[in-house]
């Protein structure tokens, strides 16, 4: 087994930990039961739990990264591709996976500078929805409605039912081109 599988493996863990049992029992002791590893073996991958936790929001933003990358690729109409890459992948991978979701929230809940990554993401993916072919506004838009979706569901604040869910998220699509 590679180095990578198992830093992975550690951070898969450490997400379903947070994921189903909450940020408050994400502990390096915790993490390595659920891994299989002993505390020796994590910390030497991960010496703190910040350094864990960064492990976390990287591979998130790494993972986030690629299905973008990939599902543009994809498309074949090149007017506003990337946004409805953006739109196809935030659809049909972040409200998927609450394990995943909670990297976010060990993220926020540790020290908010460990979302960083996030944020220059963000920043770098905003310039693509601006210079994709389509309204800037609309595909800020189509973004933050994206984004909002997958909130209510993270927060289970009000959460739209799939035929809702399906319905924003073909006219999201359509206002793409």
């Amino acid at each position: 087994m590679g180095r990578n599988s198992r830093k992975i493996d550690i951070l898969n863990a450490a997400s379903k930990i947070v994921g189903e049992k909450g940020i408050f029992n994400l502990t390096l002791e915790a993490v390595a039961l659920e891994a299989g590893f002993s505390k020796g073996g994590l910390l030497y991958h991960y010496p703190s739990k910040e350094a864990l936790v960064k492990g976390m929001v990287e591979h998130l933003a790494s993972n986030y990264r690629e299905k973008i990358e990939l599902s543009a690729t994809e498309d074949p109409v090149e007017r506003g591709k990337w946004t409805r890459a953006y739109v196809n992948v935030t659809f049909t991978q972040s409200y998927k996976n609450k394990n995943v979701n909670s990297v976010l929230l060990a993220a926020k809940a540790v020290d908010a500078k460990l979302l960083d990554p996030i944020r220059e993401l963000y920043k770098e993916w905003q310039d693509k929805l601006e210079n994709d072919g389509i309204d800037p506004t609309k595909a800020t838009i189509i973004r933050l409605a994206s984004d909002g979706i997958w909130l209510s569901e993270l927060f289970d604040i009000e959460p739209l039912d799939d035929i809702e869910k399906e319905r924003v998220f073909k006219e999201l699509i359509d206002w793409t081109k």
